[in-house]
């Protein structure tokens, strides 16, 4: 038995998960990686993680079911989720279903090990005025559409009034990882 701790990786970016899975285990965690929901189920039924970090879209599902199940197998387990595109939608149903922190990526291995350590909210963070721009404010209400819709393409261009393309093209511009 090893007093090493055992990190969970959710991500379909398999260098990226590569990359985090050697930094990690430089660090002395021994880690599992799933590329998808019913992988980390396959994993879940043989590992037991003591931390996670899932990444928010995994190829065409969402990766808020695995915060959801992670959780429910450990509520004590710190999940950790990374995004390329941050919003405040996601982030808010991100720690409802269990996560401990939500980071943008790009993140480090020192931001996400710092996101393990921080279980509990800091109630003297500073409030600052966001200036939000039009583009910005066009790119969340995109993805909030997206997380309602569970990620589907067709469903959240009808539900925003525009054409699957424009869409399309939209989110190749700024593609969601």
């Amino acid at each position: 038995m090893t007093d090493s701790p055992t990190l969970m990786i959710v991500e379909d970016d398999v260098t990226f998960a590569r990359t985090l899975q050697r930094s990690f285990e430089r660090r002395g965690y021994r880690v599992r990686v799933a590329a998808s929901p019913m992988a980390l189920e396959e994993l879940l039924a043989t590992e037991k993680p003591d931390c996670a970090v899932v990444d928010l879209k995994l190829g065409t599902a969402s990766g808020l079911p695995c915060v959801a199940r992670l959780h429910a197998q450990d509520a004590a387990m710190p999940i950790v989720v990374l995004t390329g595109y941050a919003s405040i939608a996601t982030a808010v149903e991100a720690i409802k279903l269990g996560a401990c922190h939500y980071l943008a990526k790009p993140a480090t291995t020192d931001d996400i090990e710092a996101a393990f350590g921080k279980a509990s909210g800091n109630p003297d963070v500073p409030l600052t005025a966001r200036n939000s721009t039009l583009r910005t404010h066009e790119w969340e209400v995109i993805n909030e559409k997206l997380a309602a819709t569970g990620f589907n393409i067709s469903e959240t261009a009808r539900q925003l009034g525009m054409h699957r393309r424009t869409l399309a093209r939209k989110l190749a511009k700024r593609p969601l990882s």
